[in-house]
């Protein structure tokens, strides 16, 4: 009897369906060639699901990830004057993004940051500086930090508006995704560097704190220090230092962000958002509003968050390492579609369907072969 999972869809805003379309194709492969099924639970998501029923996240979508395996997310929001029409505590972020990890606690978020040396073209990094190419996986904590602190708004006594909002980890929730951090450590390089600013933030010293009892469980790993702002200017001058990096919520929401910039495009970042029972995966850029329906995403992002959903949540390591394989080699043909910048040779441009076609045939091929 075949394996049957079930899996939310939740495709989200403007290029979000396009390229969610390429990526449920390798689950069909996947149940043509392989004993498993997988059931497809289509659910909305965003701001269109805010404009259709009225919440960003609706009851009816909680029902459906709550009763799913694994969920898989397209990017979501609209353009600067579009989202102006929806509440503010609907917006996407707020109103979809936020509420789903603090439902499913997914407390480390996974972003792999690769590149292999045949796809050095889209980077926009020096060869000297690439090498060999780049492979580094950074390690996010999700769900506390200034983004799920306290927010206050007002007037102060002085009639002068003001903002305040508050930055609050506690161990449990700091040692947690230290210890995803070092468990990825130990299975690979046995390196991992530990990204804070403890010159200034006492959250930083804190953390420092809580690594440094963490560690005495992981002594085959060698921890290096490094302050979030000379990490940005590292990741610039020598990515190939890094192999695992860790680091609280905010710094790794702009570390990764530019850790696409050095691949040459969030386009080309899959990421997984790992809780204690369950995990959504999703690219890590937005929903692109301004190139939406003109056939050209790259579909690279989500059908990689696929890869990494059958991987970690499915222990289906093999057929995850296909579909990587099967797009690296879409590439290093020199194929690529309009939106990645470096893309290379004019006349090997293609869509976001053909790109998924030729990711699709590919992957058939290396799954009978398994």
């Amino acid at each position: 009897m075949s394996n049957t999972y079930k899996i939310a869809i939740l495709a989200g805003d403007a290029i979000g369906p396009e390229i969610m379309t390429q990526a449920t194709r390798v689950f069909d492969v996947l149940s043509k060639y392989r004993d498993v099924e997988f059931e497809l639970m289509e659910a909305p998501f965003g701001a269109h699901a805010y404009f259709e029923h009225g919440k960003a996240f609706p009851d009816e979508t909680k029902a459906i990830c709550d009763k799913a395996d694994a969920i898989l997310k397209g990017p979501v929001g609209l353009s600067h004057e579009e989202s102006k029409k929806i509440p503010v505590e609907e917006q996407a972020e707020r109103g979809a993004i936020l509420p789903l990890r603090a439902r499913y606690n997914t407390y480390a978020n996974f972003r792999p940051i690769f590149l292999s040396k045949d796809m050095a073209h889209f980077s926009p990094l020096k060869a000297e500086v690439i090498k060999d190419g780049i492979d580094i996986l950074l390690i996010r904590e999700l769900v506390g930090g200034l983004y799920f602190g306290e927010k206050e708004r007002g007037i102060n006594a002085d009639g002068k508006r003001y903002v305040k909002e508050v930055l609050e980890y506690n161990e449990d929730q700091i040692r947690q995704v230290l210890i995803v951090g070092f468990e990825q450590a130990r299975a690979r390089k046995k390196v991992l560097h530990n990204i804070h600013k403890s010159n200034v933030l006492m959250s930083s010293v804190f953390w420092n704190e809580v690594l440094e009892e963490v560690r005495t469980d992981y002594p085959d790993v060698e921890v290096k220090h490094l302050l979030v702002d000379a990490a940005a200017t590292a990741l610039c001058l020598n990515p190939g230092q890094f192999d695992v990096m860790v680091m609280e919520n905010m710094f790794g929401d702009i570390l990764s962000d530019q850790g696409g910039g050095i691949l040459g495009s969030l386009g080309l970042m899959p990421s997984a958002c790992m809780g204690p029972e369950k995990a959504y995966y999703e690219p890590s850029h937005g929903s692109a509003p301004d190139i939406a329906g003109q056939n050209i995403a790259n579909p690279y992002s989500m059908i990689g968050s696929v890869a990494m959903m059958l991987d970690m949540s499915f222990d289906m390591k093999q057929e995850s390492e296909a579909v990587w394989d099967a797009m690296k080699s879409v590439f290093e043909a020199g194929y690529s579609t309009r939106d990645l910048a470096g893309g290379g040779d004019e006349s090997k441009m293609v869509s976001t369907v053909e790109f998924g076609d030729m990711v699709m045939e590919k992957l058939a091929e290396l799954i009978k072969a398994l």
